[in-house]
This record gives structure tokens, C-alpha cells and sequence, in this order.
């Protein structure tokens, strides 16, 4: 298992439409997640930056992003959710919430 994490701007003029949102996130977008081998996915709001985190249980992290890209309930979802954010990339990055390093973890006493 593997843990990742990132971040994204959420716009304050549509705060309130990205938390209704994320109330009642479509059951397929889920099932997507889940297919794509992550776990305990949690996304956390500070002022106005929305901070992700997940579990990734496959071998194929590259693949498995891929396929929730691919996915059509995920694009529509999106079409939704991405007018809500301001992503903090660099201009020309690939990336639209910005990984952000795990500096430092407590591990279980048994692993």
C-alpha cells in the first residue's frame, strides 16, 4: 500500500456548490476509485485549499489513473467539480491537484 497525497485551490465563489457535492458523491465515480485500487480516499478543506488523501493498493498507479480518466461517470463528474477548483501546478504540469511528499509517517508498532 502506498499513500498519496495532494492539493488544489477551491474557488470561494463555488464553495458551497463543491461541498454539496462531495456530500453526495455519485456511487459510480466511487465504484471508478475503488476498481482503480484506492482506499480511504479523504479529501480535507482549510480556508480554501482542499488537501486529498489516498490509499493505493494496485501495482499500476499510471494504469489506474488512466482508467478513472478513461471512465465516463468520472469525466462528467469532473465537467462539475473543475470549475469549483484553481489547480496550483506550474503552468505546462501535467498534474491538476499538485502531489504533495509525505515527509514523515507513524507507522503501526507491527509494520
Amino acid at each position: 500500500m502506498r499513500r498519496h497525497a495532494m492539493v488544489i485551490r477551491l474557488r470561494p465563489e463555488h464553495r458551497e456548490t463543491y461541498l454539496r457535492l462531495h456530500a453526495a458523491v455519485w456511487p459510480a465515480v466511487e465504484e471508478t476509485l475503488r476498481q482503480a485500487n484506492m482506499r480511504n480516499f479523504s479529501i480535507f478543506l482549510h480556508d480554501d485549499l482542499l488537501f486529498g488523501y489516498y490509499e493505493y493498493v494496485g501495482d499500476d498507479h499510471a494504469a489506474d489513473q488512466a482508467r478513472i480518466a478513461a471512465d465516463p461517470q468520472t469525466q462528467e463528474w469532473w465537467k462539475l467539480t473543475e470549475p469549483c477548483q484553481e489547480s496550483l501546478a506550474p503552468q505546462g504540469s501535467d498534474d491538476w491537484w499538485v502531489p504533495v511528499p509525505e515527509v514523515w509517517h507513524l507507522a503501526d508498532k507491527d509494520g
